[in-house]
């Protein structure tokens, strides 16, 4: 997670040295330029506050989504970052540009609140209800309210969180139920 951090860290310093230039590349809605920021706009900030007030989040909840695994943190990940892009550039408003990792934040906290109740794990469902606590308040940026804020990307990315839950749900709980036996009297 350091080093998803330290990659933030320096795009944000090329694209400062170089006059925000890459600020442009974020999630154009419906645009053909627009959907390369799908893949890049989560690297992408509106400046250094932007970036600090993301990475102790990122830090955070990528970590515990990390807990599971490199392999499940890595397609968890791509399911939130591409998803939630791709429906950020179908449905947010035209003419806009969506840059951040918070789609991204959004979607590992979600699918850390909702994968215990998908695993039926107490322990997860713990740790669920702790987040829920103290980074609750912060489901609230799914709505509309400050014009410069991506709610769109937030929802999206909460969404193919728990999205991301479901299908990483434990191996146990896939399996059908097997066929039952017909009795006869």
């Amino acid at each position: 997670m350091l080093s998803l951090a330290l990659v933030l860290y320096l795009v944000q310093a090329v694209n400062q040295l170089t006059g925000d230039s890459l600020s442009g590349h974020g999630i154009v809605p419906r645009t053909a330029d627009g959907i390369q920021g799908v893949l890049f706009a989560p690297l992408l900030h509106a400046g250094w506050d932007h970036l600090i007030t993301n990475t102790f989040p990122l830090l955070l909840f990528g970590w515990l989504a990390l807990a599971a695994g490199v392999r499940e943190w890595l397609w968890v990940t791509a399911l939130i970052w591409l998803g939630g892009g791709a429906a950020t550039w179908l449905f947010a408003a035209s003419h806009s540009n969506h840059i951040g990792a918070s789609g991204v934040i959004f979607g590992w906290l979600t699918f850390l609140l909702t994968r215990g109740i998908f695993n039926l794990s107490y322990k997860q469902i713990f740790v669920s209800l702790f987040l829920l606590f103290y980074w609750g308040g912060v489901l609230w940026g799914v709505l509309p309210g400050r014009p410069e804020i991506s709610w769109q990307g937030h929802l999206f990315g909460a969404l193919f969180g728990i999205l991301a839950a479901w299908f990483a749900r434990e191996r146990r709980l896939r399996k059908p139920l097997p066929p039952t036996k017909r009795l006869t009297a």
